[in-house]
């Protein structure tokens, strides 16, 4: 498990290799992180042109937040070439689509051993299969594991609504139990892990209750379509005042010289333990990373 220091995920924004407009923008907007997307987004015969300018594109001025790209699957023509581009281009991280078990993680983190010396560039895998979630307590166990460069997770809603079939409703009632195994398995391998999209961009109310309700189920951010839902996502990730001050006692209390060495301590006529600290002390570097 990683043990570098926390990085905030709450927005993590979608930008096709080929939008020349959108990849403009991406120095002036306040999303925490960036998926300049090889696969989806790019037609067939645009792949290769869109591989050849990621090093402008990663080494643009301004560049703020964290940077993600998407490449092919490994197995397909274009994958291989794409990974070693991205590493070589100066990515962040590198997000694997189409994973079905954790060989796949592997497999890309040998490929990156073989040609790089550096072990800097972290693997993001997409949960978007029922084969991926079938494993994913398997993947996520590779987290563990430093050396494996897994990193964080990410919820491909899209495509596991057309791989099973099952009713996209605007409470994702059917997703929902996928969605909790995900959060699960992430936190068993000590990854982040984002939810997935919403599609309807214009309807930033409904979008703002979903980041809320993930949130809620314990995702560290939402993946992102339109810029319009940063702030929303933004909003909805980050800490509250009230938790915030909470969490402010907790750690003010066990640093009181009568609490030294306690595993258990009483606050407002409640039993707060060691558990609750180290919990209000990852919230705390949490808003701290935020505020920096």
């Amino acid at each position: 498990m990683t043990s570098e220091p926390y990085r905030p995920r709450r927005s993590v924004l979608y930008v096709p290799a080929s939008n020349e407009k959108a990849l403009a923008k991406i120095a002036s907007l306040a999303c925490d992180a960036v998926i300049i997307d090889l696969e989806d987004a790019v037609a067939p015969g645009a792949k290769a042109a869109a591989r050849e300018r990621l090093a402008d594109i990663l080494a643009a001025p301004g560049r703020r937040c964290e940077m993600v790209v998407r490449i092919n699957p490994l197995s397909s023509e274009w994958g291989a070439d794409d990974l070693l581009a991205v590493a070589r281009a100066g990515s962040d991280g590198i997000l694997l689509p189409k994973i079905g078990t954790p060989r796949d993680v592997l497999e890309a983190g040998d490929l990156l051993d073989d040609n790089f010396a550096s072990d800097s560039v972290k693997l993001w895998a997409m949960i978007e299969t029922p084969k991926a979630l079938l494993n994913v307590g398997a993947i996520a166990e590779l987290g563990r594991d430093p050396a494996s460069r897994l990193n964080c997770f990410v919820a491909g809603t899209n495509d596991l609504v057309k791989a099973t079939g099952i009713l996209a409703t605007p409470d994702r009632r059917y997703l929902m139990p996928w969605l909790m195994q995900l959060v699960l398995a992430a936190r068993a391998g000590g990854l982040d892990v984002i939810d997935g999209v919403a599609n309807d961009f214009r309807d930033l109310g409904g979008f703002a209750r979903e980041c809320m309700e993930g949130a809620a189920m314990g995702f560290d951010g939402k993946s992102l379509i339109h810029p319009s839902q940063i702030e929303p996502a933004n909003r909805a990730f980050a800490p509250a005042p009230e938790a915030l001050a909470a969490a402010r006692a907790i750690r003010d209390a066990f640093a009181r010289p009568e609490n030294a060495g306690k595993g258990v301590i009483a606050m407002d006529g409640r039993m707060v333990e060691r558990l609750h600290l180290a919990a209000a002390e990852k919230l705390l570097a949490k808003a701290a990373a935020i505020r920096a």
